[in-house]
């Protein structure tokens, strides 16, 4: 398998993190590897709906991240990818702390993927778990000016 490099991973999380979604949302890739991906979030009270707790959407966006990018690095170069179907289940409240979202990729195809992520809080406790049907975009890849992997 290749070896994803490093500069690549570097320059793309920066990217990520300096996008205007993910820049509003206060979210970062926090690790991006071959079929897994892990994004995180810190509440704060922009996050909250009105009853104090974490608003749905919040959770939602922390799925549908992980999951994106843990089907992304077994793309071609040039291509990109777009979530065509997001299931999720809420499963505990929560009001503070940093949100941590756990993405794997369970089947890549050339055209279709489908991957899983789970939302926990900093202790640990599961707050929610979705799925996502991703379609591959040939032609809408992110150049990053440097090779996505070392060897080849």
């Amino acid at each position: 398998m290749k070896s994803p490099n490093p500069e690549y991973i570097r320059r793309l999380k920066e990217t990520v993190k300096e996008a205007p979604y993910p820049r509003h949302m206060a979210m970062e890739l926090a690790e991006i590897g071959f079929d897994e991906a892990a994004a995180t979030l810190t509440l704060a009270e922009c996050h909250m709906q009105p009853f104090g707790i974490v608003h749905g959407g919040v959770i939602a966006t922390l799925i549908d991240t992980a999951t994106f990018w843990a089907a992304f690095l077994r793309l071609p170069d040039g291509h990109g990818l777009v979530n065509i179907d997001l299931k999720l289940n809420y499963l505990k409240s929560v009001k503070e702390g940093t949100l941590r979202a756990e993405g794997r990729c369970l089947r890549h195809g050339r055209s279709v993927s489908y991957a899983e992520a789970s939302v926990t809080d900093e202790h640990g406790d599961l707050l929610a778990h979705g799925t996502s049907t991703l379609m591959t975009l040939p032609g809408k890849g992110l150049q990053l000016g440097v090779k996505k992997f070392l060897d080849g």
